[in-house]
């Protein structure tokens, strides 16, 4: 007789029954039929797989071995009819959406709101990530495959990433703003110039490209030199502002308890939102749904940001780009 699953289901209801009653009465079967499958599978494996006395049944150590592996095999077993009835169903459904999908972001501040709306809008797709500030860094994963999709950040003085054959498009153009301590004794205006920041230190986050040249071109143009730039992870920037040793370079949706979220008058700095792909990607046709749902989420992300909202008003080619703002393949 060659084993099977259901033999396996089997010797699993009477190790967890304990009796070949109360194990025939879970599997809907009468007691003699169960009986004579078990003494089937037993001479199938060479031995018996149960002692049996007044007080029920108690695996021997074959039986152990055979429970071990059961227990194992039948839920990956079941977990495998899972996945190909919903990759059946998906496909049936949407050739074009991914079964599954790795999302590379150097910029945090979307990615979990980007995965919520990928869970709630098509929660069939398997979504992992990969996070570096480097969007660089991000672009080889791209153009390599280790990454399908990736969310950048870079000054709106540069390109994207080049690489060949990515495709990006330009989600947002957003103003840097600056983050002060609440005490601090600019707090509580509407907007504070380069100028009035000139004999403080700094604080960002390490990013690739001309940023850090800009800032210190926009500095200048201001009539000063920036006395220190710490270039660290967002928390430790936090920390730093909150500690009131440095301001730091922020997005303008940031909001920190303790801290404030102030313009900067003239918009000196800028920063594009892009999401990237490889145009013969298979995911390739999954991107403009991407691109549809990171400007969504950009686009709550200012709604709920008071500060942003009242800057962007009366403000043209800031905050979430039309959908055709799309920069050309590299």
């Amino acid at each position: 007789m060659e084993l099977e699953l259901r033999h396996l289901k089997v010797v699993c209801a009477l190790a967890d029954e304990g009796s070949v009653t109360k194990a025939a009465a879970s599997l809907g079967l009468a007691q003699p039929a169960l009986s004579a499958q078990l003494g089937r599978i037993e001479k199938s494996l060479g031995g018996p797989l149960f002692e049996r006395d007044h007080r029920g049944v108690r695996s021997t150590a074959l039986g152990d071995l055979v429970l071990a592996r059961a227990r194992v095999m039948l839920p990956a077993m079941s977990g495998l009819k899972e996945e190909a009835a919903r990759l059946a169903s998906h496909e049936e459904r949407d050739p074009g959406t991914p079964t599954h999908l790795t999302l590379g972001a150097s910029t945090s501040v979307v990615l979990g709101r980007l995965i919520r709306s990928l869970a709630l809008e098509h929660p069939d797709v398997h979504v992992s990530t990969r996070a570096s500030w480097s969007s660089d860094e991000l672009a080889e994963g791209v153009v390599d495959g280790r990454v399908d999709v990736a969310v950048v950040g870079v000054c709106a003085d540069a390109p994207p990433p080049t690489r060949h054959g990515l495709t990006w498009r330009t989600v947002t153009t957003d103003p840097v703003f600056v983050l002060l301590p609440e005490h601090h004794r600019l707090a509580g205006r509407d907007e504070v110039a380069l100028a009035d920041l000139a004999d403080e230190d700094w604080a960002a986050i390490p990013v690739d490209g001309c940023f850090t040249g800009c800032f210190a071109a926009a500095c200048a143009r201001a009539g000063f030199t920036p006395r220190t730039l710490y270039e660290a992870d967002a928390a430790s920037c936090i920390d730093l502002v909150a500690s009131g040793l440095a301001v730091a370079l922020c997005q303008p949706t940031r909001e920190v308890p303790g801290l404030v979220t102030v313009p900067v008058a003239d918009a000196p700095l800028r920063w594009n939102h892009l999401v990237g792909w490889h145009a013969d990607a298979a995911v390739a046709p999954f991107a403009d749904e991407i691109v549809r749902l990171t400007s969504d989420a950009f686009a709550e992300m200012i709604a709920e940001s008071p500060v942003y909202s009242s800057w962007l008003r009366g403000r043209s080619g800031f905050g979430v780009l039309p959908a055709a703002a799309i920069t050309p393949t590299v």
